[in-house]
């Protein structure tokens, strides 16, 4: 990728390379690359008129709409830091991520899914923050025009400015230990993974990609508007999740590219009107980390129609990307692993001590290379405790890698529980739960138990129309995995509780263990 090594640059090279070509898509409004670059432009003025300087953080809270896209790539034509905001966020957990970047402006959507999102921030202390602007709002406008004083001249010198390695993101990880704390990016690390990314996915222009995945998740941000950045593709956010509503989009916006974790595709292949929709134009899928059934990547060639499916494996810490299987791979090593390392970067499963397993052994994930974070923001401790002195990053992840490189993610760290003696991983138990027939999803945790420890407890998600009660079903799990891993326990549910990534979350699962 020639010469090309900050987010503004990409900004005007995809302006000058796809022209006229549609960027966004969304509402029946079509904003092309060129026009893009505009807004992208204006927003930079904007900001520089509210005295935003190179380096401030400015945050974003808002669901995918276009907007979010305009407001993210502007602050970084500012030279500005991009800080992203969960949607699901209460106002005290988006006031913390707030304060802790020290944001001094912050964009935002009103009313979104029966919620106020400036509102829930009253009465929060954020000394920093000096302004709200609100999206599809009078507040948008009335910043935007704010940028007129300011001379193109002046936002293109802003943009050349802005350096390869300068921090271009802080996205705050989930905080399963503690508080939540903001991973640090740079602008030529981002594009060279996501580079990478949309070569072995085969993006390219003509490809019209649904971003299902929230744009404040670097699956969305980076694998989405970067990716299609990069490669010239149209770009059509999603803002809610609605098996239906999707089925619809692909069918009437000719969709091709679709990612998304496993949970999505098992809701569109369960759909009771699947063969009612138009799916023709889909070519592309990624989706990963969670095991997969062999079964799930078969259905969705034949039943979705998916010409190329890649499983990848990334966190926040890694830009989000680490391994990735091939064009070509089989539908066994797709479905199983998470592929192999991206170019430039390498990957190892380590013991308590250090040291390389054997392969086909666990241990646990780490990885050295261009894609390592430039660390967590205002948190040396931190920082230390998760990048070693030899700069290979630990991710808390329990893989086993396989003779050509492959790697299966088998667990996480913390997620691991033991039966008597016999170390359990989930997601190996919810892999074999995937084969039965009546059940479209599971999770499993270890519940606490006197005699054992802990045993495995099994969430279970029925098929519509689906019948199956517990005894049959441990009988079931009984044949076909060791004792120790047979769940002791299972709850049948509607639906599991998913974050806005669509992962299940355990954590709200095991509050539910006595219920």
């Amino acid at each position: 990728m020639p010469n090309l090594s900050t987010t503004p640059q990409l900004i005007e090279r995809a302006a000058q390379q796809f022209n006229s070509t549609p960027f966004l898509v969304e509402g029946g409004e079509e904003i092309s690359f060129q026009a893009f670059a505009k807004r992208a432009k204006q927003v930079a003025a904007a900001l520089m008129q509210a005295g935003i300087e190179k380096g401030d953080r400015v945050a974003i809270w808002a669901p995918n709409v276009s907007e979010w896209v305009i407001a993210a790539l502007g602050i970084q034509c500012a030279g500005a830091v991009l800080v992203t905001l969960n949607t699901r966020y209460k106002g005290s957990e988006a006031a913390y991520i707030l304060k802790a970047s020290r944001a001094k402006l912050l964009f935002s959507i009103g009313k979104f899914l029966d919620q106020d999102y400036p509102k829930q921030l009253q009465g929060e202390s954020l000394p920093d923050l000096q302004n709200i602007v609100v999206f599809r709002e009078d507040s948008w406008n009335t910043f935007l025009e704010q940028g007129n004083s300011i001379a193109t001249s002046a936002v293109e010198q802003r943009m050349a400015q802005v350096r390869e390695f300068d921090t271009s993101d802080i996205l705050f990880t989930s905080g399963t230990t503690g508080n939540p704390k903001g991973v640090m990016t740079g602008h030529e690390q981002n594009l060279r993974a996501f580079t990478h990314f949309s070569d072995i996915v085969g993006l390219q222009q003509g490809d019209r990609y649904l971003v299902i995945n929230p744009f404040f998740h670097s699956f969305g941000y980076k694998a989405g508007i970067l990716a299609c950045l990069i490669k010239g593709v149209t770009l059509l956010p999603h803002a809610v999740f609605n098996t239906e509503d999707i089925l619809k989009r692909i069918a009437e916006d000719k969709i091709s590219v679709m990612p998304g974790p496993p949970t999505l595709f098992q809701s569109l292949l369960a759909h009771p009107k699947l063969d009612e929709f138009d799916l023709s134009s889909l070519k592309r899928a990624t989706t990963g980390a969670a095991i997969i059934p062999v079964e799930l990547i078969e259905q969705m060639k034949s039943k979705l129609g998916f010409e190329t499916i890649i499983t990848a494996y990334g966190l926040t810490e890694s830009c989000g990307l680490v391994t990735a299987c091939r064009q070509g791979d089989s539908a066994e090593t797709i479905a199983t692993t998470s592929g192999r390392a991206i170019p430039d970067v390498e990957v190892r499963c380590v013991n308590s001590n250090n040291q390389e397993v054997p392969r086909g052994e666990p241990g646990e994930i780490v990885f050295r290379g261009f894609n390592v974070m430039q660390g967590y923001f205002e948190n040396e401790d931190a920082t230390k405790a998760t990048i070693d002195e030899d700069d290979w990053l630990h991710t808390g992840d329990i893989g086993v890698m396989d003779d050509a490189g492959n790697l299966k993610i088998t667990d996480r760290l913390k997620d691991m529980f033991i039966t008597g003696g016999f170390n359990c991983y989930p997601a190996e138990i919810e892999k074999a739960i995937a084969a039965h027939e009546s059940i479209v999803m599971s999770a499993v945790i270890g519940a606490p138990d006197e005699r054992m420890g802990e045993v495995a407890m099994a969430f279970v998600v029925l098929k519509p129309g689906a019948s199956l009660e517990e005894k049959p079903f441990i009988d079931w799990c009984r044949e076909r995995m060791a004792n120790y891993k047979v769940p002791r326990k299972v709850r049948f549910m509607e639906s599991l509780p998913l974050n806005a990534s669509g992962k299940v979350l355990k954590t709200e699962l095991k509050k539910r263990v006595h219920d």
